[in-house]
């Protein structure tokens, strides 16, 4: 098993498609693929589970719920605007980065199809 995993920003197999689920689709009708790159265990006690891969989205509104889960994002192409319930909106495309931390729910507007990077961190089931 490899160490270094390189991140391919257009991998060359077929992603898994997805549309958002009706209890979380706020405007328009968003398509996702998700090409899904490397998933390994955490070796720090409270992670169980660290998912990198690519992930793009079509113009649309859905509702973002993080719960448990900690996501690191990398905006390769497009735009979107994220709205943190109670609290701020954030704008972002190529180039900019993020997290968003456990407990997180909001709005994520996708302006444009949108490409990026994620590493997401979950926890260990309990």
């Amino acid at each position: 098993m490899a160490l270094i995993v390189p991140i391919e920003t257009a991998p060359d197999f077929a992603p898994r498609e997805d549309v958002a689920a009706p209890d979380r689709l706020i405007a328009g009708a968003p398509a996702f693929r998700t090409w899904a790159l490397d998933e390994a265990l955490a070796e720090a006690a409270q992670w169980g589970q660290i998912r990198t891969g690519v992930w793009e989205a079509t113009p649309g509104t859905t509702l973002s719920i993080k719960g448990d889960t900690f996501e690191f994002c990398h905006i390769l192409s497009g735009r979107a605007e994220i709205s943190e319930e109670g609290g701020d909106t954030f704008s972002f495309g190529a180039g900019d980065n993020f997290v968003m931390k456990p407990g997180f729910k909001g709005q994520w507007k996708t302006l444009e199809t949108l490409r990026k990077i994620y590493v997401i961190a979950a926890p260990v089931a309990g």
